[in-house]
């Protein structure tokens, strides 16, 4: 059975130090992600699973060694649902109540984690295909990065960077 969480990227504002010029490569658009201290990112996050379909937008502060969060900004039944995220485990807040949160598979990926599994991708994924492409009307550099997850099976990220600046246009996480 796959699982896939898709995400086209709204908004992206890295705190990076040195971006700009041509990039050339995966390497090349990969270089900013791996020394960056943290991002915000706002994205339209959907969930296919089993025929389901599920969709929220969502915003995150992502810290590559720290905590992140992640925060529902719609759908309104669910706004204000944050997730905690740390190296080892995640929790989901509301108000004042943190309660331990499950995911969709063995490899720890739910729409709630997706946002920093992207991040964490760019950052150590292994290449496995690297091409030019058009999404939506911008033209990307697509990349396939994998990862083992911490069930020992595969998660494969695709993302679609712009090529002038590196920017995450859209994110697909395919697991299982």
């Amino acid at each position: 059975m796959r699982r896939w969480l898709s995400v086209p990227m709204m908004t992206l504002c890295l705190l990076l130090a040195g971006c700009g010029g041509e990039r050339e490569d995966a390497a090349d658009l990969r270089a900013p992600y791996r020394t960056m201290e943290g991002c915000s990112m706002e994205a339209v996050v959907t969930c296919t699973q089993e025929g389901q379909v599920w969709e929220a937008s969502m915003k995150c502060d992502y810290t590559p060694e720290g905590e992140s969060t992640v925060e529902v900004t719609a759908p309104e039944t669910i706004a204000g649902v944050k997730a905690v995220i740390t190296q080892e485990d995640w929790s989901l807040a509301y108000e004042d109540v943190c309660l331990n949160a499950g995911t969709l598979s063995e490899e720890t990926v739910s729409p709630a984690v997706c946002l920093p599994r992207l991040m964490s991708a760019l950052r150590d994924g292994w290449l496995l295909e690297e091409n030019t492409e058009e999404r939506q009307d911008i033209p990307c550099v697509r990349l396939a990065l994998e990862q083992t997850g911490s069930g020992g099976g595969d998660i494969v990220t695709t993302i679609w960077l712009q090529q002038t600046d590196g920017t995450p246009v859209f994110g697909e996480i395919a697991v299982e």
